[in-house]
């Protein structure tokens, strides 16, 4: 199968089915989605695929998923499929950053070949960003987890150091701190980018059904199962499985993982028939795990397991330096994603983020960017007012005290007189406002100045 995913849009059911039924004989893993909607929900900024879009759909059209595309990842190859009359319209998207278009009616094999090639090209593009992140040069990792503060520099080191690596590795970190992003960000700088990235809430598995969802099994192991199915795990293959919430898995379930774990091999529930698993294992979790072992909620030797490489997201109250500039950053992607010209954020407000507490964290903070951006935040707003009118008097005094200095030759009497001020509060005030002392002339008056 070609390395990497290929996101098929077309409203047209019919169409988007036999399409994708040739593409996955041509030994490609599709996804049929019926709306550019979708797809833009899927392509995150180290998304390893190709996006095929029809050019005339209702609501968002192929035109526009390409603009929306770029705004996400400017790299991501966005070919389009379209009519005769509308050639004209795709070379014009050619020129705006489409890597191609294909005419209808198509030959599946032209578009086979024009995906191989955008696949090669995305992923060297990828590797490209996966070398220098190793570097330790700027790129998208540190677009992913900005900030200047030591246990930031601290984590972007860690993440790169074990990047290259096959090791499972344990996320740490409250709620809403980004241990996701972390996960995607290591993944994407693996050698594994172009392989599936499964994320799996243990959290919300269904019970009776979770053993099947992650472990797949045969036609007839269980009442209603009329057909084999993959297991998330299975499905995996090659890629990285991300576990969500591990310290909700229940401890039977985590036998068999510690199995999985230690084995690389699963059996389908109803078979006797081991599968080799060739999989990156990645865990999160928000809770103590090292407690839940005392507590007897958590497998002593899976969490020794896990605990061979450890990521430690801070909390955003760790690192406060960051707060504003990372509220930017949020504020610009929500500007983005919504059409919206970006608001300035005044100093005093910056200045106030940095000082309160976020328990939610980043997702909090994301959530008043949100609000931000589409004009919904008034209340929190209210130092902005306050701080322009400051700022309008703070121009007004040093333009006054300038002004007199001029109007009296540098003289110093004159000037605190003039002004109803003291000699100290003059110096005091000029050295406020920046204002050079060699302004004010030595004249023998009250003083050397």
């Amino acid at each position: 199968m070609s390395t990497g995913r290929v996101l098929l849009v077309d409203d047209d059911e019919q169409m988007r089915s036999s399409s994708a039924q040739a593409l996955e004989l041509a030994g490609f893993a599709v996804e049929p989605l019926a709306s550019a909607d979708e797809a833009l929900a899927l392509a995150a900024p180290g998304f390893a695929g190709v996006v095929v879009s029809d050019i005339r759909m209702p609501g968002m059209d192929g035109m526009t998923l390409l603009g929306r595309l770029h705004e996400v990842d400017p790299d991501i190859p966005v070919i389009l499929v379209t009519g005769h009359a509308e050639v004209p319209l795709a070379v014009e998207a050619i020129r705006g950053g489409a890597y191609d278009f294909i005419e209808k009616p198509f030959v599946v094999q032209d578009l086979a070949t024009v995906i191989r090639r955008a696949l090669e090209h995305r992923g060297l593009v990828l590797e490209n960003r996966r070398l220098r992140a190793v570097a330790g040069k700027r790129d998208d990792i540190e677009a992913r987890l900005p900030g200047r503060t030591q246990v930031m520099v601290d984590l972007r080191y860690r993440l790169r150091a074990i990047g290259a690596s096959d090791a499972d590795t344990l996320i740490i970190g409250p709620t809403g701190a980004g241990k996701e992003v972390v996960a995607r960000a290591l993944h994407d700088i693996s050698a594994r980018a172009g392989r599936p990235f499964i994320a799996i809430n243990c959290a919300a598995l269904p019970e009776a059904l979770i053993e099947s969802e992650l472990f797949g099994h045969e036609a007839g192991a269980f009442p209603g199962a009329l057909r084999p199915r993959y297991g998330k795990f299975e499905h995996a293959r090659g890629g990285t499985v991300l576990l969500d919430e591990i310290g909700s898995m229940p401890l039977e379930l985590q036998a068999k993982l510690l199995r999985v774990l230690q084995e690389r091999v699963i059996t389908r529930l109803g078979s006797n028939d081991p599968v080799p698993l060739d999989v990156r294992f990645m865990a999160i979790s928000k809770v103590d795990l090292a407690g839940a072992v005392a507590r007897g909620d958590f497998r002593e030797d899976l969490y020794w397991r896990l605990n061979v490489a450890v990521l430690h997201v801070p909390p955003l109250s760790a690192r406060r330096e960051d707060i504003p500039l990372l509220f930017l950053q949020l504020v610009r992607e929500s500007a983005a994603r919504h059409h919206i010209p970006e608001r300035a954020a005044p100093a005093a407000f910056l200045s106030g983020l940095a000082a309160k507490d976020w328990p939610g964290n980043v997702r909090e903070l994301r959530n008043l960017a949100e609000r931000f951006v589409l004009g919904l935040e008034h209340a929190e707003l209210a130092p902005e007012a306050g701080a322009r009118l400051s700022d309008r008097v703070a121009d007004f005094e040093r333009s006054l005290i300038a002004g007199a200095i001029a109007a009296h030759g540098g003289r110093l009497r004159p000037v605190y007189e003039t002004l109803g001020i003291s000699r100290k509060t003059l110096y005091e005030k000029m050295q406020k406002y920046a204002l050079d002392r060699r302004m004010i002339v030595d004249t023998g008056e009250d003083g050397a100045a």
